[in-house]
């Protein structure tokens, strides 16, 4: 059996890959406090569900992926370790600096971000080496020395080291990783040419900060969880989500945390193109909505977008990671974001979510405040009988009295006028969030599919689809816990990159071979070192190019893993053109190009190679149709449907609530409903 868990902020989502190749799903509230507790409560429950003690069930596990939260909440609570910033002598203001753009440039009134590394943590090196990777200033080992074995006294628990051309030359940089060995033997630390070989100064120096900051906090982490699940049974493969769109060991990202920051929103779009590719369009929009956030990503012609532009926050009011990611965008938006009327009487929704303790106030667990889902509630959209399967009871009259108190009575609304509302309002946040991605890359939603992934989703999908003007809203059969259910399926990542300038007009062969060549090494290591068990799927290559006199660049694949002649150069400038134009809707197809860096993805694959069906754990029965709410419509009697029962030639009409024990959907009146062979539900969202 294969295990995927995915820790929200409200629910811990399990899916299990059964032996016989079927799919189970599983969900537990998430404990804040302690997140490993969440992840064995759900794993418990899921044992409970097919009637085994915990380890015994667990001991037919083979591989465990868990996605988490644990590296991001570390640093927006400030929580990381306290961490010395090592780098070139001359050179002490690359994070204060950073890259010198800022919201509002002419509000003055606007602080400047702190650095990551406060200042009295900088230390400057004496040594130097040049862009050729000449050294001009040897490195003074003593001076390095004497300074190391002062850090202990000022608190340090961890170092992060970037010294300037480093990625040309990694002499001094290595030569100091073993100084930091030899006097300060444990101290974790990160040399910024191994975790980001980038050219780009504080990206680079971001990346290795945040990495080494991290370390302490996310290998005591790694190691409590392998412990306690190994306490409790589990003796598998245990793998970790990674900001790629991929999974790694957990030893080895416990070694390499910065890879985790981006870890549960990049599985949503692996999970949508596992289960919802092959219709009738390439692009689809990834909507996963939990009980905090609401997750925005894409997949384009069954490629994963993935960014460089990832911020620990507001953009250039934060910190940029200078990692690659799953390009994603989170609001906080989700079943509990919290509902509240301002002074000036304006309704607002979210980004404060009640979270899982004390969760909204249907939930009868100290929850005072109106959220989306007690807004659900009151429209007769969850059914308080039967949420989560019956598992747990909600509160409707609590969640009635909430929204009177804290936004009809305000707005001098009815309650149901004023619980329409606000999931209107979130819809409006979520489509923002939707147009600011796609727009972003030149994608017009109305040609796109929009995929509805998160227990919540099915509030507002079709309402969402409509807005953007999608012709289709699907929902896979795991949509509720789509991010577990992408972990399930994904494949072991290493991503490796190195940079080399070189133009289209005067193409450097040799150079570039060489470079791709070293790359496809280190690819070649990664899969020797993963275990006999995983099947080799193949090598993703790319670059970042640019044309000449741009300031950024834009991935793009490559369709050789060597360059042999000049039509590969040609192929490579036309398929740029098209990526921009694709991006930005301008090319400028007589321009050559230039070329910064070169990557490599080698993915290996554990497991089924393609996703299983759901085994149904209910019975199947329809239930009583009830009475919901719609804007348009007021009060009117509406379809109830079990998802698990609905037969493959079968199409519900709208007024309709399709339930199962993990979500309810929404089909709203002139939408229609009905499932396609791989389980999927497809609704054409009508007028």
């Amino acid at each position: 059996m294969r295990f995927a868990i995915d820790t929200g902020g409200t629910f811990t989502d399990l899916i299990v890959g059964e032996a016989d190749g079927s799919l189970t799903m599983h969900k537990a509230p998430t404990t804040p406090a302690d997140p490993v507790a969440g992840v064995i409560d759900v794993l418990k429950v899921a044992a409970a569900a097919k009637g085994e003690k915990l380890a015994d069930y667990l001991a037919q596990g083979e591989v465990l992926v868990h996605g988490t939260t644990h590296a991001i909440n570390a640093i927006v609570t400030g929580r990381t370790a306290r961490t010395a910033f090592l780098t070139t002598e001359g050179h002490p203001d690359t994070l204060v600096f950073r890259e010198g753009g800022r919201q509002d440039a002419f509000n003055f009134t606007i602080p400047y971000p702190e650095p990551f590394i406060p200042k009295a943590l900088t230390f400057e090196i004496e040594e130097r080496i040049m862009a050729s990777g000449e050294v001009r200033t040897p490195l003074n080992a003593a001076k390095l020395a004497a300074l190391l074995k002062e850090l202990p006294g000022k608190g340090v628990e961890a170092i992060a080291v970037c010294l300037l051309w480093s990625i040309v030359n990694p002499e001094h940089e290595l030569a100091v990783g073993r100084l930091i060995e030899k006097h300060l033997p444990g101290m974790p630390f990160t040399l910024s040419h191994r975790i980001n070989p980038s050219i780009r100064e504080y990206r680079r120096a971001m990346s290795t900060a945040i990495d080494a900051a991290l370390k302490p906090i996310m290998g005591s982490y790694m190691r409590g969880l392998d412990r306690r699940l190994s306490d409790v049974g589990f003796a598998g493969r245990l793998l970790v989500v990674s900001s790629q769109g991929g999974v790694m060991d957990a030893a080895e990202v416990a070694e390499q945390p910065v890879h985790l920051i981006n870890s549960g929103p990049s599985m949503a779009p692996v999970g949508a193109r596992a289960y919802c590719s092959g219709g009738d369009t390439d692009t689809l929009i990834v909507g996963d909505t939990g009980g905090t956030t609401f997750d925005v990503s894409l997949v384009r012609n069954g490629r994963i977008p993935r960014t460089r532009e990832t911020w620990l926050g507001k953009p250039f009011s934060s910190h940029l990671t200078g990692m690659p990611s799953v390009d994603t965008k989170s609001i906080g938006a989700g079943g509990g974001s919290i509902a509240w009327v301002d002074d000036g009487g304006l309704l607002h929704v979210g980004p404060i979510s009640a979270g899982a303790v004390p969760g909204p106030a249907a939930y009868g667990r100290g929850g005072t405040r109106p959220t989306v889902t007690d807004a659900s509630v009151a429209l007769g959209i969850i059914d308080p009988l039967h949420f989560l399967g019956g598992r747990m009871k909600l509160d409707r009259e609590a969640a009635e009295a909430a929204i009177q108190r804290d936004v009809a009575s305000p707005l001098g609304q009815s309650v149901e006028a004023a619980a329409d509302a606000i999931i209107e309002l979130a819809t409006e946040h979520m489509v923002q969030a939707i147009l600011d991605i796609t727009v972003n890359q030149g994608i017009d939603p109305r040609e796109a599919a929009f995929v509805a992934g998160g227990g919540a989703a099915g509030l507002n999908c079709v309402a969402i689809g409509r807005r953007l003007g999608c012709r289709t809203v699907l929902v896979p059969e795991t949509g509720a816990a789509l991010a577990a259910a992408g972990a399930l399926v994904s494949d072991l990542v290493a991503y490796h990159q190195a940079m080399l300038y070189a133009t289209s007009k005067d193409f450097d062969f040799a150079a570039v071979n060489k470079v791709l060549a070293d790359l496809e090494a280190h690819c070649e290591a990664f899969r020797r070192q993963i275990g006999p068990d995983a099947i080799f799927v193949g090598i993703d290559w790319s670059t970042e190019a640019r044309y000449p006199d741009q300031a950024w660049e834009i991935e793009v694949p490559l369709c050789v893993s060597r360059f042999q002649e000049n039509a590969d150069v040609t192929r490579l400038v036309a398929d740029f053109h098209k990526t921009h134009q694709d991006i930005f809707a301008v090319s400028d197809e007589a321009s050559s190009i230039e070329t910064i860096g070169w990557a490599a993805a080698v993915h290996c694959r554990l497991g089924a190679t393609a996703p299983g069906r759901m085994r149904h754990q209910q019975d199947g029965a329809i239930g009583q149709d009830r009475q919901v709410y719609f804007k348009d419509s007021g009060w009117v009697k509406a379809k109830v449907a079990s998802i698990d029962a609905l037969a493959g030639d079968a199409v519900v009409e709208g007024p309709a609530i399709l339930e199962s024990g993990f979500t309810s959907i929404v089909i709203d009146p002139g939408a229609r409903v009905a499932r396609d062979r791989s389980g999927t539900l497809v609704i054409d969202i009508g007028a």
